[in-house]
């Protein structure tokens, strides 16, 4: 199973009885310009794929941290809340949204960072599904729970020491997946206008197609990332970590292989008035 499935390849292997199948919705709306999020199980329970349980991220990150950051848990966190959702080590996972791919990418990057490769990101999400016509099921579904061993790898998540130590790494890039008005400056919407000093800016918009929310064909995206790919390692980042796994997603599609998350995002950094911010292209 490739990394990114399409609506027919999930829809010819519903029947598989190894795979599962999972929305990780997380709605975001905004009140006076500031962020407000809710879990996406009400929209799911009014009509979803067949067979897909739903999986809360809320309550697979990290439990001591605000519940907006979801930021990554410890192993042993996150292997209950895998196997209580019933991911065995060896089942075959498909992750879907309905929020532009990129729930559905932060799930697929906490999998792998925890140790799981057997995961797909169904390309376009619960629009592309519809728009294709395929089945719309309103049954509650689950999967019996099991045991999910985890094994962490720290490479593919990374801290804010660590990012501010790549502001003096020529060999790393960093790059934000954020919005072009927030990486200018434009707006505020995590306390500090601006983006971290040096990253370069390739939103999650730009790498989808906005009518169907299915990624753009590998050549276009190769384009849009330009030179990045030619970097020793690169740092993904976002306001908490959703946007940057669907960027990261992408490189990992591209074949870069030291792509990491800075998980604290703007969120983390944009509260320590000590950490520099710059504002502009």
């Amino acid at each position: 199973m490739d990394t990114l499935v399409s609506v027919q390849w999930l829809a010819e292997h519903l029947g598989d009885p190894r795979l599962q199948v999972f929305d990780a919705t997380v709605q975001v709306t905004r009140r006076f310009r500031v962020p407000r999020i809710r879990s996406g199980r009400r929209d799911w329970q009014r009509g979803h794929i067949p067979r897909s349980a739903y999986a809360n991220l809320f309550d697979l990150s990290d439990p001591h941290r605000p519940k907006r950051s979801f930021t990554m848990p410890t192993a042993e966190w996150f292997a209950a809340g895998a196997g209580a959702l019933g991911i065995a080590d060896d089942s075959l996972v498909v992750v879907y949204d309905r929020r532009e791919n990129m729930w559905a990418a932060r799930l697929w990057w906490m999998l792998r960072t925890f140790g799981f490769d057997n995961a797909a990101v169904l390309d376009g999400g619960w629009t592309a599904w519809q728009q294709e016509g395929q089945a719309v099921c309103t049954t509650p579904c689950g999967y019996s729970p099991t045991t999910f061993h985890a094994t962490t790898r720290p490479e593919m998540v990374v801290d804010k020491r660590a990012v501010l130590a790549a502001l003096e790494d020529p060999d790393i890039v960093l790059v934000n997946a954020l919005g072009r008005r927030q990486h200018r400056g434009d707006v505020n919407e995590y306390g500090r206008r601006g983006h971290i000093p040096g990253s370069r800016n390739v939103t999650t918009w730009e790498i989808l197609d906005r009518d169907t929310q299915r990624y753009r064909p590998l050549p276009e995206l190769r384009s849009k990332v330009g030179s990045v790919l030619e970097a020793d390692r690169v740092i993904t980042y976002c306001g908490a970590g959703a946007a940057a796994s669907s960027l990261a997603h992408v490189l990992v599609r591209l074949g870069h292989s030291h792509v990491a998350i800075y998980d604290g995002g703007l969120l983390e950094w944009c509260a320590d008035r000590h950490l520099p911010l710059e504002t502009g292209p």
